[in-house]
């Protein structure tokens, strides 16, 4: 009941609250993004200063490795259970955004330990880093597969065609994403999306704007250290609370915009985008007490495992994979697996690492 009462936690539920009963409360798209590029910033810091001020130890190896281990095979995993309800590129784009990681989420669970005075070590945000793109690189290649098999018949079959693009266009928290037209039953009526390169994926991935202010704000944190993080504790210290509450009322009033898409969903991914969370903490869990990762660190494992991407992903996704339907992972990433997330995910995995170490 504690986390309940957390404020970031419940300017999170008014801006859920304020979108379900129509107010017209609503934050700047400009506001937005520089919320979300403050925060990204500070964490950056606060991961860089905390590991200068630790180095490099056998457990920072432990977690980076875990992390590794887990971007692989949770969206590998997913993909072969949504395979079953799922057309392929549906599928790889769920267990994409299943695969990756939600940088809010991490976050909201960092001031959650903070306030609990449970210690954890800054360089968990490199591995939040670090679990981002894999998940994506997997999907796309799983796509090329699936176009390369659905080209070979067809190839045969019609030795020369001309097909016309069917585009259909989904609203997204405000934006508007592009998609090809999916029929019934998950058979394509779009044509084929491109086959891309590996090498342009994995470059647009370690390129992203987010990425990319992350990791710098992080060596900016190492290289200046003590004196750095005086400086800067005004900004990357006394704000972020505040900061993030402001993010977590826009992030509620996005929620609440994509509940409608969210019933629209069939009981099996409803059930997925509850239950797998929870089953990719479980994974998390376990690995870090075989390793005996450091408490902190173990939760933080965990959060980023059961998160789930709703910025990254749908952000390369829509082009590589223009099969799949950005209203399918967009509406279960924040319509549910976020804000489950939020309330209850982050002080239950937080519980149950506690109870396992002590015990």
């Amino acid at each position: 009941m504690h986390s309940l009462l957390d404020p970031a936690v419940l300017f999170f539920a008014l801006g859920v609250f304020a979108g379900l009963v129509r107010s017209n409360l609503e934050m700047p798209a400009a506001i937005s993004k520089f919320l979300s590029i403050y925060l990204l910033m500070a964490l950056g810091l606060k991961g860089g200063f905390a590991l200068a001020a630790s180095g490099f130890t056998p457990s920072v190896a432990s977690s980076l490795g875990l992390a590794v281990l887990l971007a692989v095979v949770v969206p590998l995993a997913g993909y072969v259970v949504l395979r079953r309800v799922l057309s392929g590129f549906n599928a790889a784009a769920v267990a994409a955004t299943y695969g990756s990681v939600s940088a809010v989420t991490f976050v909201t669970a960092t001031q959650y330990l903070e306030s609990q005075s449970v210690p954890y070590g800054g360089y968990m945000a490199a591995v939040m880093a670090l679990m981002e793109s894999p998940a994506i690189i997997l999907a796309v290649m799983l796509a090329n597969a699936l176009r390369q098999r659905q080209a070979a018949p067809a190839t045969a079959a019609i030795p020369i065609t001309r097909v016309q693009p069917v585009v259909a266009m989904a609203s997204v928290g405000g934006a508007t994403l592009g998609a090809g037209a999916m029929g019934n039953g998950g058979t394509a009526t779009a044509p084929p999306g491109p086959r891309l390169a590996i090498g342009k994926i994995l470059h647009e991935s370690f390129t992203d704007g987010t990425q990319l202010l992350l990791l710098g704000a992080m060596v900016i944190g190492l290289v200046t250290g003590d004196a750095g993080k005086a400086a800067m504790q005004p900004f990357s210290g006394d704000l972020f609370k505040g900061m993030l509450c402001l993010f977590l009322l826009d992030m509620g009033l996005s929620t609440a915009r994509n509940l409608p898409a969210v019933r629209r969903q069939s009981p099996w991914l409803l059930a997925y985008a509850v239950l797998g969370p929870l089953l990719h903490a479980s994974l998390a869990v376990a690995l870090a007490w075989l390793l005996q990762v450091p408490v902190g660190d173990a939760v933080l494992l965990a959060v980023l495992a059961a998160s789930a991407s709703y910025i990254a992903v749908p952000a390369v996704v829509r082009f590589a994979i223009p099969e799949a339907e950005p209203s399918l992972y967009v509406s279960l990433s924040l319509g549910v697996t976020f804000p489950l997330n939020i309330v209850l995910g982050i002080p239950l995995y937080t519980q149950v690492v506690q109870r396992l170490w002590q015990g």
